[in-house]
């Protein structure tokens, strides 16, 4: 996903953009949305979040 899109998701989300690098911004949403904030941590395999929107991007 890029970066703008994630913008657009935070700011919907009412989280200020500033700026925050890409993988920040995730992990902001991730928690406002109730989920572990592990974007980008090398958790993916453990993390448990079947259908998370940033799966296609994680590690």
């Amino acid at each position: 996903m890029k970066v703008q899109q994630i913008k657009e998701i935070a700011q919907r989300m009412e989280i200020p953009c500033g700026k925050l690098k890409k993988g920040e911004l995730i992990r902001l949403i991730q928690s406002r949305e109730g989920n572990i904030a592990c974007f980008d941590s090398g958790q993916s395999g453990q993390c448990g979040q079947q259908g998370c929107l940033w799966a296609e991007d994680c590690n």
